[in-house]
Order: structure tokens, then C-alpha cells, then sequence
């Protein structure tokens, strides 16, 4: 199999892009298969779309590492930088990105996961950082991300035991934002999506900037950030359909160009 066969994507006409994980039988990530994802989060970053929604198929997303490219240290120097590498390109692509989970999303699956913006899970999603059960720590960003959306103490629970959590638990905790059926999912990724794609996705790009990046420090800098991004996005073409929208027609009947 190719490396451009093991990820593909998928530009819909309504401007959300769909990137599906293919790498038989447990989707993977194999260096190979990164090296395809940052190539797609790259392209998606040239040429945004209104919202992308990441899927491994209606089985599962991503049971984790390609174990055997395992092997000493040196090894592991190279098949970190793949994660990196292609996990920041996936969070820093200028649009939202929905995750679409279902079955297992473990130990490089669950760091593809929390390096989206936005998780729906399955019912039967299983989410989980398993690498201390091999005598290893995650090296896919799962050290810094998932803190960054349980909390510290969970979220050190949660690798060092390496246990498994369960769709109820992931939504309860926030490791996931939405629970739907499992026959539902890419209806609900796809829909979310949609209305995203729809509305003032220049403003979106903005709002997705300035959060991550205030997050990262204090609040007086971040709010700095907020009110540099507020006079910016005064000058998108959205911004000008949007106010002359409102004032004419009231809300919520805007035409907007994404730009």
C-alpha cells in the first residue's frame, strides 16, 4: 500500500474536508502513515476548508503506534518527530477539526484525537494512553494535550495506569464533547461540520488562533491577543456581509464568503 492510499481526503462541496485514516487492520500510525497526515494537514493548511472532520471508518479511529517499528532509542528520536510532526500540522490547521471516534482511539489514536479541536465519540469508543503497559510514556503530544483538556491529576491517572475510558466516562471528564450512537456519527461530525462550513469560517480561523494562543499565557496577553483579533477581523469581506446582513435582514441570514 502506498503512502498516499493510508490517509485520504475528501473535499465536499458545501467546503468541509474529510480525512479518513486507511490503514488496515487497526489504522496504525505508522511513520508511513504520518508522513501521508502531515502531507494532508499541509495541503489543508495551503488551501483551508470550512471544517475538516477526522475518521478513522465506522470500526475504529486509531488503536495507536505501528509496535513493530519499535527498537531502541534511536528509533524512537525518529518515530517521535513523525508524531509531532504531523499531530501539530493536524492542530495547527487553520480550520476547525472535528474528530469522528469510533472503537479505539489508544495511545497515538487517542493523541490524534486531543490534537482536534472538537471530539464525537461513538458509544462504543474506547479512548486510553496505554504506553506505561509497555514500559514506555506517550511520545505523540498526549503528555501536554491531555492534561490540557482533563486536568493534571486525571490525566496522570490515566497514563500510568494505562487503563481504558469508556465513551460515558471520556464525555463526563471531557476527553470527549459529544456522545452519539455509533450509526450516527459522521451524520452528526458531517452536520457540525456543515454549519461551520456554512458560517464565517474567516472568523472561525481567528477564534481558533487567538484560543490556542491565549491559553498558552497569561490573560492580560491573551486578551491583548483578543483585541489585536477583534480589529482584524473587521477587515474580512465576512465581517462587512455579516453587520450589513443583521442591520437589514436581522440575524442568522448572513451569505458569507469565508473571506
Amino acid at each position: 500500500m502506498s503512502n498516499q492510499d493510508l490517509v485520504f481526503l475528501e473535499r465536499l462541496e458545501n467546503g468541509t474536508a474529510v480525512v479518513t485514516l486507511n490503514s488496515p487492520k487497526v489504522n496504525a500510525l505508522s511513520t508511513q502513515l504520518l508522513a501521508r497526515l502531515l502531507e494532508v494537514a499541509q495541503e489543508l493548511t495551503a488551501s483551508p476548508a470550512g471544517a475538516v472532520v477526522v475518521t478513522g471508518g465506522d470500526r475504529l479511529f486509531a488503536a495507536g503506534a505501528d509496535i513493530s517499528q519499535f527498537g531502541g532509542a534511536e528509533d524512537a528520536k525518529v518515530i517521535g518527530a513523525a508524531f509531532h510532526a504531523a499531530l501539530n500540522a493536524v492542530a495547527d490547521i487553520p480550520a476547525i477539526v472535528i474528530a469522528a471516534i469510533s472503537g479505539y482511539a489508544l495511545g497515538g489514536g487517542c493523541e490524534l484525537a486531543l490534537a482536534c479541536d472538537y471530539r464525537i465519540a461513538s458509544t462504543k469508543a474506547v479512548f486510553g494512553q496505554p504506553e506505561i503497559l509497555l514500559g514506555i510514556i506517550p511520545g505523540g503530544g498526549g503528555t501536554q494535550r491531555l492534561p490540557r483538556v482533563v486536568g493534571t491529576s486525571r490525566a496522570k491517572e490515566i497514563m500510568v495506569t494505562g487503563r481504558q475510558v469508556k465513551s460515558d466516562e471520556a464525555l463526563r471528564i471531557g476527553l470527549a464533547d459529544e456522545v452519539v450512537e455509533p450509526e450516527a456519527l459522521m451524520a452528526r461530525a458531517l452536520e457540525l461540520a456543515g454549519t461551520i462550513s456554512s458560517g464565517a469560517t474567516a472568523a472561525a480561523r481567528i477564534i481558533k488562533r487567538v484560543v490556542n494562543e491565549g491559553i498558552e499565557t497569561d490573560i492580560a496577553t491573551g486578551l491583548a491577543g483578543e483585541l489585536a483579533a477583534f480589529e482584524e477581523v473587521f477587515r474580512t469581506e465576512d465581517s462587512q456581509i455579516g453587520v450589513k446582513s443583521f442591520l437589514e435582514n436581522g440575524p442568522g441570514k448572513a451569505a458569507f464568503t469565508g473571506r
